[in-house]
C-alpha cells in the first residue's frame, strides 16, 4: 500500500532533494496531495470505485505518442500535448519560439475527439499554452420503453476543455507546470460545468539517465447539472430538474523514465507509471520507446490492472526538421477485445 505522507513530511523531503528548489512551490504542491489524500479525493489504493464520477471524457488521451506508449508518457512527454498528461513537459519543448499541435482519434462506437494546442516560449526558462479538446457523437434516435425504435426525436453528447496552461524550469534538473481548464459536457439538454485544475512536475534524477515524475490531473469540485429532461413512467411523463452532484475523475499518476541507451544514433527508453484514479482501481503501466538519429520512432505499451484488456499499444513516429522549423507527425494505436481499436494522428510543428 502506498502512502503520502502528510504535507510538512513532503515539504521538508522536497527541501533535501535540492536544496535551490523553491520551497514555496513544493509546499503548495504537497499541500494538494495531503488535502487530496484525507479528504478522499484521491481514496486510498484498493477497491473498485468504478461508476462514481461524471465527465468520464477526460479520461481519454488526446495524442499519438502518449497513445503508442499505453498512456505512459507522462515523465517523458515534451510536446504540446503535455497540456493534458503533465504541463510540466512543455519546457521540454525545443527551441522554437511557437508550437502548434493538432491530434484526432477515432474513438469506439463512432465517437470522435479532436485536440488543437499552441504553445509560445516565453523565455528559455517559461512556456505558456492554450489548448482545446473536443468529443462529440452524431444525433442519437431517442427510444423508449414503448417506442423502442424511436420516437422521432434525436439527441447529442458533446463536451469540450479548455485549457491554460503555465510551465517553468527552475534548475537544470527540475521543472513544473500548472493547468487550469474549464470543461463542459451536454448530453440530451443537461449541461455540466466545472473549472479544473492539474499540476506536475519533473525531475532529472541526474544518475543513470533516469527521470522521475508526478502529475495530478482534473482536480476539481462536485458540481450539479443544469437543464431539464422529460422522464417517461407507467404513470405518465414528469419533468427533472433536480440532479445529484457530480465529481470529476482525478487521477494521481507517478513515473519513471530511464535510458537504457543513448547515443547520437540510437536511444532506447524504458518507462514505469503507476496510474491512481478515483473512481476505479490502480493501474501500473510498462513502456518503451525507440528513437533513431533523433527522427524516427517506434513505441510498444501496456496497461496493467484495466477491467478490459487487449493487445499491447503501439505506434509510431517522425521528426524531421524543414526550412520554418520542426515538423512532427504520430500514430498510435490501442485495441480493447470487446470495444475495438483505436486509432490516433498527431501533428505538430515549431516555428
Amino acid at each position: 500500500m502506498f502512502f503520502l505522507g502528510d504535507t510538512r513530511f513532503v515539504c521538508t523531503l522536497a527541501a533535501q532533494l535540492h536544496p535551490n528548489m523553491k520551497k514555496r512551490l513544493f509546499c503548495a504542491f504537497a499541500f494538494l496531495i495531503s488535502y487530496s489524500t484525507h479528504a478522499q479525493i484521491l481514496p486510498s489504493f484498493g477497491g473498485s470505485r468504478t461508476g462514481t464520477t461524471g465527465m468520464q471524457f477526460l479520461k481519454i488521451g488526446v495524442d499519438a505518442r502518449s497513445a503508442g506508449l499505453g498512456g505512459n508518457s507522462m515523465a517523458i512527454i515534451s510536446d504540446v500535448a503535455a497540456v493534458n498528461t503533465n504541463a510540466a513537459g512543455l519546457t521540454k519543448l525545443d527551441t522554437n519560439r511557437l508550437h502548434l499541435q493538432l491530434g484526432r482519434t477515432n474513438y469506439f462506437a463512432g465517437l470522435g475527439l479532436n485536440f488543437a494546442g499552441i504553445a509560445y516560449r516565453l523565455s528559455s526558462q517559461a512556456v505558456v499554452a492554450v489548448s482545446l479538446t473536443s468529443f462529440s457523437t452524431e444525433n442519437m434516435p431517442v427510444t423508449t420503453e414503448f417506442q423502442p425504435f424511436g420516437t422521432g426525436e434525436t439527441f447529442g453528447y458533446n463536451a469540450n476543455v479548455l485549457g491554460l496552461s503555465y510551465a517553468k524550469t527552475l534548475t537544470d534538473n527540475f521543472s513544473f507546470g500548472i493547468s487550469g481548464k474549464y470543461a463542459t459536457e451536454s448530453i440530451a439538454g443537461i449541461v455540466t460545468q466545472n473549472a479544473l485544475l492539474d499540476f506536475g512536475f519533473m525531475y532529472d534524477i541526474g544518475l543513470a539517465n533516469t527521470k522521475f515524475a508526478v502529475s495530478v490531473n482534473n482536480f476539481g469540485l462536485n458540481v450539479q447539472p443544469n437543464g431539464k429532461i422529460s422522464v417517461l413512467s407507467l404513470t405518465g411523463a414528469r419533468t427533472a430538474t433536480d440532479f445529484e452532484r457530480v465529481s470529476v475523475p482525478a487521477v494521481f499518476r507517478i513515473g519513471f523514465a530511464y535510458d537504457a541507451i543513448k547515443n547520437p544514433i540510437h536511444q532506447l527508453t524504458a518507462i514505469a507509471q503507476l496510474n491512481h484514479p478515483t473512481d476505479n482501481n490502480e493501474t501500473l503501466g510498462l513502456a518503451s520507446e525507440y528513437m533513431w538519429r533523433n527522427t524516427f520512432f517506434a513505441r510498444l505499451g501496456y496497461e496493467f490492472g484495466q477491467d478490459e484488456t487487449g493487445i499491447p499499444a503501439f505506434g509510431m513516429g517522425v521528426r524531421t526538421r524543414r526550412n520554418f522549423g520542426n515538423l512532427s507527425i504520430d500514430y498510435g494505436f490501442n485495441n480493447k477485445n470487446r470495444l475495438g481499436s483505436v486509432h490516433r494522428f498527431t501533428i505538430g510543428v515549431g516555428i
